[in-house]
């Protein structure tokens, strides 16, 4: 469905994508995931025909988004990370208008809007302003919209930002029966645990390159390890003490308010501190996940 050899995006001097290689299957959620600034925008950008590339090979359908943006187009829906609906119309007006966009015949669009409305579950706001609807029902909204013209790739920039975990839950559940419809995921995420959930394959992009590619397992069994010990001393100890346990761990983090080490038995490494005469504050043994592969490969520096 996907394909980028080289891929690159320079704006004057600054490269934004340093030539990555990504390749996409149909029918696969594929996420990238990175910081701010790393390149995840850009290459989205690329990929729906709105920048065009500055240097390597990219093919959608095997077309060059170059020569053959409109027909790529039209076989993509877009997902923003803002709710750009139109707040003068109604929920129903809002599928209308945006069909018509694709020259999809009146009653093609009514069937479809019906269909749709039942989808993410708005059939009883159909006339609703869109100013009257929640944060998740404005979202569900937004997703019916980009599925208007039956997308082969749906694309999805950051799909569930700032929803409550209700609503978050509910549009999982749609982006899940979309893929078992076979429709393709492209998507962009902040929520480490929304990644694990959907993607089936994902990137992990930092500074303009892939820094890691594989399934959300497949990239925590190779990155860390099977569980993390959380150790929590008093203000200003975590440093000092990081010595007297770095030897029961396979890695170790000092953090301001606690020491994480990473092993495959986190009840041994409890009981291993408690026995060298060690009294932390609280300990926690929880599964590693793609949040601390994520944190280990592009670090824990805000970047702006």
């Amino acid at each position: 469905m996907i394909s980028a050899r080289g891929l690159r995006k320079s704006f004057g001097d600054f490269e934004a994508v340093r030539g990555i290689d990504v390749s996409v299957r149909p029918g696969v959620a594929f996420g990238f995931l990175g910081p701010n600034g790393a390149g995840k925008s850009s290459t989205m950008r690329m990929i729906c025909c709105v920048s065009p590339p500055s240097g390597g090979e990219l093919r959608v359908f095997g077309m060059d988004p170059a020569k053959d943006g409109p027909k790529i187009k039209a076989r993509l829906g877009v997902c923003p990370q803002e709710d750009t609906l139109d707040v003068e119309l109604n929920v129903y007006d809002n599928l209308y208008v945006y069909g018509r966009y694709f020259g999809l015949p009146r009653a093609e669009v009514k069937g479809r809007i019906d269909e749709l409305l039942d989808f993410v579950q708005l059939t009883d706001k159909a006339k609703a302003k869109v100013d009257d609807l929640s944060g998740g029902m404005k979202r569900r909204l937004t997703i019916a919209r980009s599925l208007i013209n039956r997308p082969e790739i749906l694309v999805l920039d950051e799909p569930t930002t700032g929803l409550d975990p209700q609503a978050r839950h509910v549009i999982w559940d749609r982006l899940f029966r979309l893929k078992q419809a076979g429709v393709t995921l492209l998507l962009t995420t902040h929520y480490m645990d929304e990644a694990e959930q959907l993607c089936d394959e994902l990137v992990v992009m930092d500074q303009g390159r892939i820094v890691a590619h594989g399934t959300p397992l497949g990239l925590i069994q190779q990155h860390s390890t099977r569980e993390v010990a959380e150790l929590r001393f008093g203000v200003g100890e975590h440093e000092a003490l990081a010595a007297k346990v770095e030897d029961l761990a396979e890695r170790i983090e000092v953090l301001p308010d606690r020491l994480l080490l990473y092993s495959d038995d986190g009840e041994a490494v409890i009981d291993a501190v408690h026995s060298r005469d060690l009294s932390p504050v609280a300990t926690l043994v929880r599964r590693s996940s793609l949040e601390d592969v994520f944190l280990h490969l592009t670090g824990r520096t805000l970047v702006d």
